[in-house]
């Protein structure tokens, strides 16, 4: 048996685990889906008849609510993985002949599929309280395709904030940047209503791009050059937090 089988084998073994485990965990994918619900709720129905985006709000908005959703469900994904390190899971695994990092594939391939499922049912209630996407079926399957890219960047991303805190409580707070970063971006409101000074960090972090290029798939509006500008944040989180977690892991299992 090679070692590239023997590592894919360990791989799918623990991704059906962090599945099962998140199949059981009701309380977390219900939080990750029910917050930003609650959230684009409250933008449609209380801020939105004062929030001038050029169109329907509901239209607006909805795209930056599943950007969101993504960010909530890598707080999951930071917990599991602290969870893990600090019950002696890694240990007894590593007491086997099992690949180590195989775990760490486990947790962010896992975080992925919560993430779409979250997605999908935040598009359901999208749709229910009057957002009407303009999207055909392939600009669809390329907005999922890009938005599951962002969920794999972020999820990795998590991973390393889970290695890097030594108890499951800091793991959930670890996150916050991850999940406030969208209500400093066009997610909620244009980029040319905010501050001069806010304006700045709007338009050169990561989410605003990702956003864009979400409303413009889904919505017909002008992408630019927002696609490629978030595919290399997509590329750089993603190599750097991947390098970064294989780096951490060892070290703490060494």
């Amino acid at each position: 048996m090679t070692s590239a089988y023997w590592a894919v084998d360990n791989s799918l073994a623990m991704i059906g685990r962090s599945l099962r485990i998140s199949a059981r965990n009701v309380e977390a994918l219900l939080m990750a889906v029910i917050l930003p619900i609650m959230l684009m709720l409250i933008f449609v129905y209380i801020f939105g008849g004062a929030i001038n985006s050029g169109t329907e709000y509901v239209n607006y908005v909805v795209p930056g609510i599943i950007i969101l959703c993504a960010g909530f469900g890598a707080s999951t994904t930071a917990v599991s993985v602290t969870h893990d390190m600090v019950s002696g899971m890694v240990d007894r695994v590593r007491s086997m002949p099992v690949v180590g990092s195989a775990v760490l594939t486990g947790h962010v391939v896992a975080s992925v599929a919560r993430n779409l499922v979250a997605m999908v049912i935040v598009v359901g209630v999208g749709l229910a309280i009057g957002w009407r996407p303009a999207a055909g079926v392939g600009d669809w399957f390329a907005a999922t395709g890009f938005l599951a890219l962002f969920m794999l960047s972020i999820s990795w991303l998590a991973a390393c904030l889970g290695l890097l805190v030594r108890s499951v409580d800091a793991a959930g707070g670890a996150t916050f940047a991850i999940t406030f970063l969208p209500y400093v971006s066009s997610a909620f409101v244009p980029v040319d209503t905010l501050p001069s000074w806010l304006r700045g960090v709007a338009e050169h972090q990561p989410i605003t791009p990702i956003v864009e290029t979400t409303r413009g798939l889904l919505m017909g509006t002008p992408i630019g050059s927002s696609w490629w500008i978030a595919l290399l944040w997509f590329g750089g989180i993603t190599l750097v937090a991947f390098a970064w977690a294989a780096a951490l892991f060892r070290r703490r299992t060494a």
